[in-house]
C-alpha cells in the first residue's frame, strides 16, 4: 500500500480554516462509508466455476487475475487513522479557537476566553447534531486521566510558595468548612425543596440531595484559572480562591464516595460518619505523602542526568504522571497529590537540570494545560448538546439560588471568625470577590457523569450544566467590570530584586528571633526549622556538586543574571552581556581551567609572616563571620587578640589605675590639649583636657591662699620629665585639699562669676 503525505500551511489568521478542516473531515468519513459498502459487492461479482472443471478454470482465473491486478498507487483506509486523526483536529480546533480570541481585542476584553470556548462548542455540537453524527461526550476517564493532569500539574509546579504557605489557615478554612456548609446547606435546602408537592421531586430522597450538594459545591480550579488569570487580580484573592478550589479536592472525594455508598446501603449508622470522618484524612494525607514521595524520586533522579540533558524533562512530567495515577489507584485526591509532587520537585529539580531543560519544562507545562484547558469548555459545549437532558424548572432555579446563597453566607461567616486571627483583615470588596469567584466547572460535570441512576442523572446533569453556565457566563463576564467599579487592588507587575531579597530574608530572620524570645511556636519558627533541615540533610542528597551548599541569596542571583542574559540574547542585545559570566548557572568551560600559580610556603614561614604582620600593622584585617542567632562561637581561624591589641589596654589600664595609685605608674607621653579658666580674681589656671594636671600662674595676689593652693595643686599634679624620673607626690592636708577639689570642680562646671563678686568669666580653648 502506498502511502501518501500531504502538508498544509500553518500560518491560519482566522477560525475559517476551521470549518474546511471539519468539512473535510465529513468528506473522509463519507468516502470512507462508501468504500466499506462497495468493496463486499465487488468481490461478489466473481462467480463460482462449475464443479467439473472447477480446477482448470481455477488456474485460469488466477492467471487472469495476476495479469489483470495493478500495483495499488493511491489508497485510502481512513479507518486505520481515525482516532490519531480526529484527537490532531480537535487539538488543532482548540488552538485555533485561542488563536482567533487573542487576535480580537474588543472580544477579549469584554468576553473570558472560557464563555467563548463554550460558545464554539455548542457551535460544533450542534453542526454534528444536525449532519445526524454521535457527538463525543465528556466522559469521566477522558477529563480525570488525560485533561485535569496538565492543568493541576502547571498550577502545582509554579504555585506561589510563600503567598500559599502565609495564608494556609484561611485556604484551609474555605476549602474544608466552606466545602461542608455548601454541601449540606444546598442538599438539605434542596431536599425542602423536593417535599414541595408542586415541584413533582418526591422521589429524590435526602442522600440523593446530599450527594448533588456534594458535586455542585466544590470550586473548580479550571474556571478559577481561566477567569482570575485574565481580571489580574491581586496576588491575596487570587491564592485564596485558587487554594480553595485546589484543596477542596480531598473533601469532595470524600464526600462523593460518602454519599454514594450511603444511598446504596438500607442503613446509615454513627460508626459510618465516624469512617467518613477518618476516611477525609486519610484521602488528604495520603496524597500528599503519595505526591512528596514521587517528587523526592524526581529530585533525586535529576542529580544524576547531567550527562543526558535530554531526557531530564521527561522525569518531571512522568514522576509526576505517575504520581496522580498512584493516588487515583487507592481513591486517594489526585489534585493533591501533583500539588505535592510539583512543589516538592521543583527547587532541587531546578537547581540539577541544565537551563534549556528547564526552558522546556516551563513552556510544554503551559502548553499543555493551555490546550487541556481550551479542550475541556469546548467538549462542555458539545455535550450540553449531545447530551440527555431532564428539566425541572423548580430544581434548577432553586440550585442557581441556593449555590449564590451559600457561598455568599459561608464566606461571611467565615471570614468574620478568620479576621479575629488574621493581622492583614478581609474587607469588605475581599469578601465580595472571593464570595462572586467562586466559579463551578468541568469537574462538577465529570462527577455528575458518574451517576448510576439514569432518570436522577439527567436532571443532576441539567441543574449541573446550568450552574456551570450561569458562573462561567454571568459571573465570569462581570467580574472585571465590579473589579473596576470597586476599585480593587490588582497584581503589580515587578521584578524581584536583590535589595527586596535581602530585607525579605532579615524580616524573616527578625521575626524568628522575635518569636524565639516571646517563646511563641509560630510558622516563622516552624519555618526556620524546616529552612535548617532542608540545608543541612536534604539539600546535600537531592542537589549535585557544590549548589548543595550554595546560600540563598547567591542562588537567587544566579538566576536574575541568567534571565537578564536571556533576555538580552532573545532582545538582540547580546553585545551588552558583560565578559565574565562564569558565576551562571549550568554554564560549563569547554576545557579545564588553568590552575592559578600559588607559591609554596611552609607552615613554619607562613606562621612566621603572620606573626610579623600582626605586630607591626595598626590595624589588622579581622575575617567576617555571617551572623547566627544559634551559636555565638569563636572563629578557630583567628588566633585570638594581637599584641598591638594587648599593648593597647595595658596602656588603658595603666591609665586608670593611675587615680587610685600614690606613685603614678609610667606613662607614655601623650600631647594633651590644654584650656584656661578666668577666675573673677584674676587667677589664671591651666590645665589638661584628662584633668590630671594643673598649673596655676597668679596674674595679681588678691588671695595668697588661692595661689598656696594651686601650688600645691601644681606640685602634686607635676609630669615627670622626659627622661622618665617621676617626682614623689607632696601629701597635702585634708581641708587643703578639699578646697583645691572645690577649685577644680568650680573651675570645670562653673565658670560664671560668683553672686557675692563683680566681673566675668570664660573658656578659652
Amino acid at each position: 500500500m502506498a502511502v501518501v503525505r500531504s502538508s498544509c500551511g500553518s500560518s491560519a489568521r482566522l477560525t475559517a480554516p476551521t470549518c474546511v478542516l471539519l468539512l473535510l473531515l465529513f468528506a473522509f468519513v463519507s468516502v470512507a462509508s462508501a468504500s466499506r459498502d462497495d468493496a463486499p459487492g465487488g468481490n461478489n461479482e466473481t462467480g463460482r466455476a462449475p464443479p467439473e472443471d472447477s480446477h482448470h478454470h481455477h488456474q485460469q482465473t488466477n492467471s487472469s487475475t495476476h495479469h489483470k491486478k495493478a500495483f495499488p498507487v493511491l489508497s485510502f483506509n481512513y479507518e486505520h487513522v481515525r482516532q490519531p486523526f480526529e484527537i490532531s483536529l480537535w487539538i488543532l480546533l482548540a488552538l485555533l479557537m485561542k488563536l482567533g480570541f487573542h487576535i480580537i481585542p474588543r472580544v477579549s476584553n469584554v468576553v473570558p476566553e472560557s464563555c467563548l470556548l463554550i460558545v464554539v462548542g455548542l457551535l460544533i455540537g450542534g453542526i454534528i447534531k444536525a449532519i445526524g453524527e454521535k457527538a463525543p461526550m465528556l466522559d469521566s476517564k477522558l477529563f480525570f486521566l488525560y485533561l485535569l493532569p496538565p492543568i493541576i500539574l502547571d498550577a502545582g509546579y509554579f504555585l506561589p510558595i510563600r503567598p500559599f504557605t502565609e495564608n494556609m489557615g484561611t485556604i484551609l478554612v474555605f476549602a474544608v468548612v466552606g466545602t461542608l456548609w455548601n454541601t449540606f446547606f444546598v442538599g438539605g435546602m434542596m431536599y425542602a425543596v423536593c417535599q414541595i408537592e408542586g415541584a413533582q421531586l418526591g422521589g429524590v430522597d435526602l442522600l440523593s440531595c446530599l450527594l448533588f450538594g456534594s458535586i455542585i459545591s466544590a470550586v473548580d480550579p479550571v474556571a478559577v484559572l481561566a477567569v482570575f488569570e485574565e481580571i489580574h487580580i491581586n496576588e491575596l484573592l487570587h491564592i485564596l480562591v485558587f487554594g480553595e478550589s485546589l484543596l477542596n479536592d480531598a473533601v469532595t472525594v470524600v464526600l462523593y464516595h460518602l454519599f454514594e455508598e450511603f444511598s446504596h446501603a438500607d442503613t446509615v449508622t454513627v460508626g459510618d460518619a465516624l469512617l467518613g470522618v477518618v476516611c477525609f484524612f486519610v484521602v488528604s494525607l495520603g496524597g500528599i505523602m503519595v505526591g512528596a514521595i514521587y517528587g523526592l524520586l524526581g529530585a533525586f533522579t535529576s542529580r544524576f542526568t547531567s550527562h543526558t540533558r535530554v531526557i531530564e524533562p521527561l522525569f518531571v512530567f512522568l514522576y509526576s504522571y505517575m504520581a496522580y495515577l498512584s493516588a487515583e489507584v487507592f481513591h486517594l485526591s489526585g489534585i493533591m497529590s501533583l500539588i505535592a509532587c510539583g512543589v516538592m520537585m521543583r527547587p532541587y529539580v531546578e537547581a540539577n537540570i541544565s537551563h534549556k531543560s528547564y526552558t522546556t519544562v516551563k513552556y510544554f507545562m503551559k502548553m499543555w494545560s493551555s490546550v487541556s484547558e481550551t479542550l475541556i469548555f469546548i467538549f462542555l459545549g458539545v455535550s450540553t448538546v449531545a447530551g440527555p437532558h431532564a428539566w425541572n424548572w423548580t430544581f434548577v432555579i432553586f440550585t442557581v439560588i441556593l449555590c449564590l446563597v451559600s457561598r455568599v453566607l459561608g464566606v461571611i461567616g467565615l471570614t468574620y471568625v478568620i479576621n479575629k486571627f488574621r493581622i492583614v483583615k478581609l474587607t469588605k470588596k475581599d469578601q465580595f470577590i472571593v464570595a462572586y469567584g467562586g466559579l463551578r466547572g468541568a469537574i462538577a460535570f465529570s462527577l455528575g457523569f458518574l451517576l448510576t441512576n439514569s432518570q436522577l442523572k439527567n436532571m443532576f446533569l441539567t441543574a449541573i450544566i446550568t450552574v456551570i453556565f450561569f458562573t462561567v457566563f454571568v459571573q465570569g463576564m462581570t467580574i472585571r467590570p465590579l473589579v473596576e467599579l470597586l476599585a480593587v487592588k490588582k497584581k503589580k507587575e515587578s521584578k524581584r530584586s536583590i535589595n527586596e531579597e535581602i530585607h525579605t530574608q532579615f524580616l524573616d530572620h527578625l521575626l524568628t528571633g522575635i518569636e524565639d524570645i516571646c517563646g511563641h511556636y509560630g510558622h516563622h519558627h516552624w519555618k526556620d526549622k524546616l529552612n535548617r533541615f532542608n540545608k543541612a540533610y536534604v539539600k546535600r542528597w537531592l542537589i549535585a556538586g557544590e549548589r548543595s551548599t550554595e546560600p540563598q541569596l547567591i542562588s537567587f542571583y544566579n538566576k536574575m543574571e541568567m534571565k537578564q542574559a536571556m533576555m538580552l540574547v532573545e532582545s538582540g542585545s547580546a553585545a551588552k552581556l558583560p565578559a565574565i559570566v562564569s558565576s551562571m548557572q549550568n554554564i560549563q568551560p569547554r576545557g579545564p581551567a588553568r590552575p592559578r600559580a600559588i607559591p609554596s610556603i611552609s607552615k613554619s614561614r607562613e606562621q612566621e609572616i603572620r606573626k610579623i604582620l600582626r605586630a607591626n600593622l595598626q590595624k589588622t584585617r579581622q575575617r567576617l563571620r555571617s551572623y547566627s542567632r544559634h551559636d555565638l562561637l569563636i572563629d578557630p581561624f583567628e588566633d585570638g587578640l594581637s599584641e598591638v591589641r594587648f599593648r593597647r589596654q595595658r596602656v588603658e589600664m595603666e591609665r586608670r589605675m593611675s587615680h587610685y595609685l600614690t606613685v603614678p605608674a609610667n606613662r607614655q607621653e601623650i600631647p594633651s590639649v590644654r584650656k584656661v579658666c578666668f577666675e573673677p580674681e584674676h587667677q589664671v589656671y591651666t590645665y589638661d583636657t584628662d584633668g590630671e594636671s594643673l598649673r596655676g600662674r597668679r596674674a595679681s595676689h588678691s588671695h595668697p591662699s588661692a595661689s598656696d593652693a594651686a601650688g600645691l595643686v601644681n606640685e602634686s599634679t607635676r609630669r615627670p620629665d622626659q627622661s622618665g624620673a617621676a617626682e614623689p607626690r607632696a601629701k597635702v592636708p585634708d581641708d587643703q585639699e578639699d578646697q583645691d577639689q572645690l577649685t577644680l570642680s568650680r573651675c570645670l562646671s562653673d565658670p560664671g562669676p560668683n553672686k557675692d563678686e563683680e566681673g566675668g568669666g570664660s573658656f578659652l580653648s
